[in-house]
């Protein structure tokens, strides 16, 4: 443990004297936000238009209408809420597959499929929870700060590396794996939490319990029973209960704002 928290150390420090900014490196090395929305905007097109193809692509089933309801119920709020350079342009799909799925690329293309609602029956608040998480993803640009931290990760291996493995013999892919779960993943945890708290903001604002987000993560654990330090050591998620944690922590900030909204005149 010793040797593996000294290399830990070691990484993180090279990588620290780097950093400018993750957002802002990936910028330098041409990962701008407008570059990264127009390239998912092409494979996003993509996607929709092989799951079209082979007939996958839900537009009238219950589920389908549901979802895009709630999506049309967040949007205003996630437009609000944008702070990055360009306005987004909000695309939702819905694909029928027994994935417990939903995803967000940058610039607002989303996919959510219908196993994630059919299998774990959720409710239109349950289903804003996830719409909500996603939204914040593109709107926090987490796949540009993915992009800028893998560069910046690189680097540091390239400086540190060969001093590193002169000294403890250990190989390119060992060391490879104690940065991912030493800077990559850790850093993966910090925005699922922040797309968490994000959703929160978002769904309560538009008049959804946020209390729903706890069920949903109640619903998964059941399904998947994840809840285990192994598996959090290696996933780039928070277990279930470590998110319904956090999330339960948070209410106090939110559940005053679904209140007002709850009764505002078109509140729901």
């Amino acid at each position: 443990m010793a040797v593996f928290g000294k290399l830990k150390i070691s990484i993180l420090t090279v990588t620290m004297t780097t950093l400018v900014g993750c957002a802002t490196v990936a910028d330098v090395a041409g990962y701008n936000t407008a570059a990264l929305n127009e390239d998912a905007a092409k494979s996003y097109s993509q996607v929709v238009s092989k799951a079209s193809s082979q007939g996958a692509v839900d537009r009238t089933s219950s589920t389908a209408v549901r979802v895009n309801r709630v999506f049309n119920r967040l949007r205003p709020y996630a437009d609000r809420a944008n702070a990055t350079s360009v306005p987004l342009d909000w695309q939702l799909t819905v694909i029928r597959s027994s994935e417990l799925n939903a995803w967000a690329m940058p610039g607002g293309k989303m996919v959510v499929y219908t196993g994630i609602v059919e299998k774990l029956n959720l409710n239109d608040a349950e289903i804003a929870a996830i719409i909500g998480h996603e939204m914040t993803h593109a709107l926090q640009e987490h796949s540009k700060k993915d992009a800028g931290q893998k560069i910046l990760t690189g680097l540091a291996l390239q400086l540190g590396g060969a001093a590193i493995q002169s000294k403890t013999g250990l190989s390119a892919d060992s060391i490879g794996m104690l940065s991912d779960l030493g800077i990559d993943k850790p850093f993966s945890r910090s925005q699922e939490s922040q797309a968490d708290a994000g959703g929160l903001h978002l769904m309560s604002q538009a008049g959804y319990n946020p209390e729903a987000a706890i069920s949903v993560w109640k619903k998964m654990e059941a399904v998947n029973g994840r809840s285990n330090a192994v598996v959090t050591l290696m996933s780039t998620h928070p277990n279930s209960q470590q998110r319904i944690n956090k999330i339960q922590a948070l209410l106090p900030e939110v559940t005053p704002i679904y209140q007002a909204a709850a009764k505002a005149p078109n509140g729901k």
